[in-house]
């Protein structure tokens, strides 16, 4: 009685200081790890490389190290420059920077190639010098820069993940003077099918001509420039000069890729593991197809070639501490709500959502099994429109089953938006949400996939072993906390007013607040009051919630078979655009202590 009666109070006490200011550790009382150190050269500047993979680092154990913002950042047309006086990062710098970072005695490396060999993902899709700036004015063979670095880490018993991409099928809107007119063409002539090559056929050589040739040596160079208006051979040039520009950048990209993967093969890269995601693709035959083969076939044992780029960082953040941890694999059963399942999630996938599926199963250890503890719950779009209710429904009622039972849950909606704001306010409502192991819905399915399994499987790991320290549990509840709160609370309502207010009201484009000029204050003035109002009721939600802190085998013969403990009060600070753009949000996720853990 007095044990219910404490937790009533208590759920009182969190639900006061939700809605009228939580009570939050000061920075300087914040808890830290005194964990392995990581040195992570991220992809770019986004919250999915930057602060999430914080969170999702301090949730096991290990320290993150990295350099200064501003020589990873990536600037869109209008924004101002990058202190190198570029928009990109700074490859240079940063070779530098991990350098320093051996020579300190750091033995675990996360890094982004795209960065290292072009200042960001976004750059990659449209550079085509094989040449790096010194900041001397000289310049360096970009190869023989990365084969360096790489040669300097080879030795010492490192443990390098090097984080690569195959290029998405066309550039970046709003960079580079990328219009969305080109970006269409490009894309367009991207999706066109191409001759498969096989055998000793294919070579990058053949690769580049298949850039231009379908699959019955169509001359998709003259198609798409017809189709672009040149009426004669001297037109041809002026319309296919950005189509040119981006085949050039594609072959540049491959050609570092497969550099990368022969140095690789050769003694003394052991401790070296290559991740390589398939950026934004299609269904259709289209040009990245020959060139997944070819990488495919340059994979040594324990590198991978998977689906997603911006989920990258989790995954191999994931995989290294569960190689670290002496993983040995779990079994996961895995239930669809929704009947597309095996059709792609989205239009920029190329894999039906069960193969995406497979494909990660395989890479984090995962068999999958009925009757399994852990359980994997997903909702993909609804293959009929008046079946979504009960999709989702019959998803919340297993998944409450699920916590009666005692079974940890990963979340994924890959419902592409499909369910509006109904999936979110229904598990709000129903559901416990700080009892997940994670959940993951704002992006595209493929990277969706890799999100939720990387933070899922990772929380299991830990729980598998005890449970964490106070620096691990904090680190977890940002990471379970960011992912439900952008994707409840900004994708689906306060991003749609703010696209409206901006482009509406101010006569700007959400998509960069630069071009036009406007008034980004008043743009962060409505972010931060929308997120104010929208995210009511999911913090109390999770400050109500149980928190699961230790599935440890020792536990199974124990009359409570695991051990969960009350979350801690939640505040949201400091939010802002980290390109200026409405796409996504940055924001600083606050926690005040946790209480004692117990057993249910």
């Amino acid at each position: 009685m007095k044990k219910r009666l404490l937790g009533l109070i208590m759920a009182m006490l969190l639900t006061l200081t939700a809605c009228g200011g939580p009570e939050v550790l000061p920075d300087s009382e914040e808890p830290q790890s005194d964990g392995p150190v990581i040195a992570y050269v991220p992809l770019d500047d986004r919250p999915d490389n930057m602060e999430r993979v914080e969170y999702l680092a301090a949730s096991l154990g290990y320290q993150l190290a990295m350099p200064e913002p501003d020589l990873y950042r990536t600037r869109l047309d209008g924004q101002p420059k990058n202190e190198n006086g570029t928009q990109c990062g700074d490859p240079w710098q940063l070779v530098q920077w991990v350098l320093a970072q051996e020579e300190a005695g750091c033995d675990r490396y996360i890094l982004s190639l795209d960065q290292l060999h072009s200042g960001g993902l976004v750059n990659s899709r449209s550079e085509t010098s094989f040449e790096t700036a010194l900041p001397n004015g000289g310049i360096i063979e970009t190869v023989l820069l990365l084969e360096d670095l790489l040669t300097a880490l080879s030795g010492g018993g490192n443990t390098v993940w090097l984080l690569d991409s195959v290029m998405r099928l066309a550039p970046t809107v709003g960079y580079r003077e990328g219009s969305l007119e080109m970006y269409n063409w490009i894309r367009d002539f991207g999706t066109r099918p191409r001759k498969t090559l096989t055998g000793e056929e294919l070579t990058i050589e053949n690769i580049w001509e298949s850039y231009w040739q379908g699959p019955n040596q169509e001359d998709l160079y003259l198609e798409t420039a017809e189709a672009m208006g040149a009426v004669s051979a001297d037109e041809v040039y002026g319309p296919m000069q950005n189509v040119d520009d981006s085949m050039a950048s594609r072959q540049r990209k491959l050609l570092l890729t497969d550099g990368v993967q022969k140095l690789l093969s050769q003694p003394g890269f052991e401790g070296f593991r290559l991740l390589i995601g398939i950026d934004d693709s299609s269904l259709e035959d289209c040009i990245q197809k020959n060139e997944i083969a070819y990488l495919r076939q340059g994979l040594r044992d324990g590198d991978w070639l998977l689906s997603g780029v911006d989920d990258l960082a989790f995954k191999a953040l994931a995989r290294l501490y569960l190689d670290d941890s002496g993983w040995t694999g779990a079994g996961a059963a895995v239930r669809y709500y929704g009947d597309s399942e095996h059709e792609p999630a989205c239009d920029y996938d190329f894999q039906p959502l069960t193969e995406i599926m497979a494909e990660h199963f395989a890479f984090f250890g995962l068999t999958e099994q009925k009757d399994a503890a852990l359980q994997v719950l997903v909702l993909t779009q609804p293959a009929g429109e008046g079946q979504k209710a009960s999709y989702y429904n019959a998803l919340i009622a297993d998944l409450n089953a699920c916590r009666k039972d005692r079974r940890p849950v990963i979340l994924i909606d890959a419902g592409n938006g499909r369910y509006g704001t109904a999936f979110h306010d229904a598990l709000t409502r129903e559901t416990e949400l700080g009892w997940l192991l994670s959940y993951a819905g704002f992006l595209d399915m493929a990277i969706v996939t890799g999100t939720a399994l990387s933070h899922g499987v990772a929380r299991y790991a830990v729980l598998q072993r005890g449970g964490g320290d106070q620096a691990m549990e904090r680190g977890f509840a940002r990471t379970l906390a960011d992912s439900i709160l952008k994707d409840f609370c900004y994708k689906n309502v306060v991003r749609e007013e703010l696209l409206a207010y901006v482009r509406n009201d101010l006569g700007g484009d959400p998509n960069n607040f630069w071009t036009p000029d406007v008034d980004r204050n008043a743009i962060l003035s409505r972010l931060e009051s929308g997120m104010d109002a929208a995210v009511k009721d999911v913090v109390r939600n999770l400050t109500q919630s149980k928190l699961l802190t230790d599935l440890s085998p020792s536990l199974l013969s124990a009359p409570a078979p695991y051990k969960e403990g009350d979350w801690c009060a939640i505040a949201l600070t400091d939010y802002g655009f980290p390109w200026d753009r409405a796409f996504e949000i940055s924001m600083k996720i606050q926690l005040g202590s946790f209480p004692q853990s117990q057993t249910e």
